[in-house]
């Protein structure tokens, strides 16, 4: 997979700007355009990654993936189940260990599998918004405090997860303070280590 620095001055040449500009577009300064490129800045936090894809006028997906005619979409999130990556006919994106923030213990990356993805058209997911896009690592077992794709009720959605004194996990929905303990048919199916929001229209 192609490195992200690379990416980014591609994408800026084809959009005809050189750095300065695309740095005032973005809020940075010229020589940290120069460090993203260059790769001595590898972590660029989420909300200047979708500023980065406005400034260069690109869906955020093409920023992280590419625009090869051999990457497929990123997976689409569906409520009924199985998980996006238990499809074995889903197309796969992994996420580069660049764009992904480091793991609840300090300085380490998180070195699982993980994938992109966006709600699927119709489907609506707490903490989600139609279009924005998510990396998503499967796991079954608490790793941190959190969002998580859960399985409740044989359905798919998103719920912010704690854990008790005593380890038992907590629920929470979006909007909703109150938390409330799992269901005998709740499982974790994967935890949420990135989100980039959709630019509204």
């Amino acid at each position: 997979m192609d490195s992200l620095g690379p990416r980014i001055k591609e994408l800026r040449l084809e959009a005809n700007l050189n750095k300065a500009a695309l740095a005032r577009r973005v809020g940075v300064s010229d020589v940290t355009i120069s460090y993203w490129e260059s790769g001595a800045i590898r972590q660029i936090g989420h909300e200047r990654l979708v500023a980065l894809a406005q400034a260069l006028g690109c869906p955020l997906s093409r920023l992280l993936e590419g625009n090869r005619g051999d990457r497929p979409a990123p997976l689409y999130l569906r409520r009924q189940p199985p998980a996006p990556w238990q499809d074995p006919a889903a197309g796969r994106i992994e996420v580069p260990d660049d764009l992904l923030p480091l793991s609840h213990n300090p300085g380490q990356r998180w070195h699982k599998e993980c994938y992109l993805m966006t709600p699927a058209p119709g489907d609506t997911f707490d903490f989600l918004g139609n279009h924005d896009l998510v990396a998503v690592a499967p796991t079954e077992d608490f790793r941190q405090p959190g969002h998580y794709l859960v399985e409740e009720d044989g359905r798919l959605c998103v719920r912010r997860v704690s854990q008790q004194e005593d380890g038992g996990l907590q629920f929470s929905r979006e909007g909703d303070a109150t938390a409330y303990p799992a269901a005998p048919d709740t499982r974790l199916l994967g935890i949420l280590l990135a989100h980039w929001q959709a630019s509204p229209l």
